[in-house]
């Protein structure tokens, strides 16, 4: 019988047949048998995690559609709940309810996270289900002054997760960190400015 590592979630006999053909197996299967991925949610990847404004999760429906759908919302909106589980409160949105009717019908989901301005991205592999009418576990979720609407809660049990490598993420910025950075900058001119006025004056 073949050992079963944790990557097998994503190379299928498929995809390793593939990767053998084009010259990659003998990598991947030395990352196989040196452990594979992560299973648990190490210290570093929950900081990551947790520091996200922006997560993209995809399903797929009982005849494999796949469905990709964006949350977002601030700082600390995903929580990891334990080494194996991240949660976030799903908000009121459009109300096509397409992840989860798929959920229902197929728990296999699929988390993918990237910080453009680091150049980071993290795939995640695992299962998810939808709690309704759970009011403390979505006071417990719901960051601290968000205004948004709670529909329900999304459990998000990882199977394995893997992080790119930087190549080929454009750079980019957030709207709010570059007009943190613009105001810093403006500050620091207005007191070179004063200092600069103050010293021609003393002259």
């Amino acid at each position: 019988m073949d050992n079963f590592y944790s990557s097998d979630v994503a190379f299928t006999k498929t995809v390793k047949d593939i990767q053998t053909r084009k010259g990659s197996r003998r990598a991947y299967a030395q990352q196989e048998q040196a452990g594979g991925w992560r299973t648990d949610i190490t210290p570093d990847i929950k900081a990551f995690i947790e520091g996200q404004t922006s997560v993209f999760l995809a399903t797929a429906n009982a005849e494999g559609q796949p469905y990709i759908q964006h949350r977002g919302g601030p700082a600390g909106f995903l929580k990891v709940i334990d080494l194996q589980t991240i949660g976030f409160v799903d908000y009121v949105g459009n109300r096509q309810f397409i992840t989860t009717g798929n959920l229902v019908d197929n728990p296999k989901a699929y988390l993918f996270l990237i910080d453009y301005a680091n150049r980071r991205r993290i795939k995640i592999w695992g299962t998810a289900k939808v709690i309704e009418g759970d009011d403390r576990l979505v006071a417990e979720l719901m960051p601290a002054d968000n205004k948004a609407r709670a529909e329900q809660v999304i459990l998000f049990t990882v199977s394995a997760w893997d992080a790119n490598c930087p190549q080929h993420i454009p750079q980019r910025f957030d709207a709010a960190d570059v007009a943190a950075a613009l105001a810093a900058r403006d500050a620091r001119i207005a007191v070179l400015e004063a200092e600069v006025a103050k010293l021609n004056a003393a002259g």
